[in-house]
């Protein structure tokens, strides 16, 4: 078969999450078939393995993407996997299969602020009612999503049809690799700062754990939510404001763990990240954190910033015993799997059309 990966969500300079996956999808998807990437800017081959053959389509963004099919069509593949639900689908002459990440903006309606204005007005408008979800995901011959927490929430909603596959995210192997050497009384933050996020309470509990405490927040930060943080917890949050992924690493290897308050989250990337170099992490409880963390990871109510102090607390009770089944916990999310799990739905996807 002929499949192509829709690799047009891929950052530039810097991967987001969707762009993560893309990546790690595409870097590990087993030799069956012959791939191309189909990329909107040349420069996102940078990205991407140099020796597959690629073609340039419109980006997502543009107002043709309901009918980006009349473009792929002429490519002559048998079958496009997509990480996202947009994909336009009316027209096409392939299997197609979509990914949905998570539920998020229908609880939390707030669009990303790195959106035009116009996106943002349409992003809102979506996520107000179910039935253009509904309408997407049934345009296409099957659905992969990233955990079985939006799985079942898919299911819950019955947004689809399709079948649904889930190809959990995983960390980059390079960056799964236990740290030696001691540890800071130091937190990780990595993410952004929109509110469901929560930062707040992991700011508000620093002086709670003591005058010894930092907190690395690692993403790019806006003056105000900079200066709102510091409010909170005056020296003792540090910004990186848009680290490296080597300075992330380092630091997430010299820290006594990560942390995040978010109310929620489609899946959590940093979580495996940090528990594949043996640094523990202190999250909220929610139903995805759960299904990354296991038994390893410390949880607590994320309004409360006493019970963030106190999670880190039983993590540095029981660092080392922490730190080594995080690495074991870790290793279950792993971009071959992953890879594979997205293959097999395309080779579904293409069978059921088949028929």
């Amino acid at each position: 078969m002929r499949i192509g990966i829709d690799c047009r969500y891929v950052r530039i300079g810097r991967h987001d999450g969707i762009s993560r996956f893309t990546a790690g999808v595409v870097a590990h998807l087993p030799d069956r078939h012959d791939v191309v990437l189909l990329v909107s800017d040349e420069r996102q081959r940078e990205s991407l393995p140099a020796e597959l053959p690629w073609e340039l389509v419109p980006a997502p963004t543009e107002p043709g993407e309901p009918l980006v099919a009349r473009h792929v069509n002429r490519l002559g593949l048998d079958a496009v996997f997509s990480p996202m639900q947009t994909m336009g689908s009316r027209g096409r002459r392939y299997a197609l299969v979509l990914t949905l990440h998570d539920l998020i903006y229908y609880r939390n309606r707030t669009p990303p602020r790195e959106f035009s204005w116009p996106i943002r007005l349409g992003w809102r408008a979506f996520h107000l009612a179910w039935w253009p979800q509904r309408m997407l995901l049934n345009g296409a011959d099957g659905v992969v999503t990233v955990s079985e927490t939006t799985a079942g929430l898919i299911a819950e909603h019955r947004l689809t049809r399709r079948p649904v596959t889930v190809a959990y995210n995983a960390a980059d192997p390079a960056a799964v690799r236990p740290a030696d050497g001691p540890r800071e009384r130091s937190l990780v933050y990595m993410g952004s700062f929109m509110p469901y996020k929560n930062v707040e309470t992991l700011a508000a509990a620093l002086p709670l754990l003591g005058a010894d405490w930092t907190l690395h927040c690692m993403s790019r930060v806006s003056d105000a939510d900079r200066a709102r943080l510091d409010a909170l917890a005056p020296g003792a949050v540090v910004f990186h404001d848009g680290a490296s992924d080597q300075e992330y690493l380092d630091t997430l290897r010299s820290a006594t763990a990560l942390v995040t308050a978010s109310y929620d989250e489609g899946f959590g990337i940093p979580l495996v990240e940090s528990m594949g170099v043996g640094t523990p992490v202190a999250v909220s409880d929610v139903p995805i954190f759960r299904e990354i963390g296991g038994d390893v990871a410390e949880y607590f109510d994320p309004s409360s910033p006493s019970a963030v102090a106190a999670a880190v607390r039983r993590l540095e009770a029981r660092w080392a015993s922490a730190s080594a089944a995080s690495v074991t916990q870790a290793a279950r999310f792993r971009w071959a799997d992953s890879a594979e799990r997205v293959l097999q739905a395309v080779e579904r996807a293409v069978a059921d059309r088949a028929r």
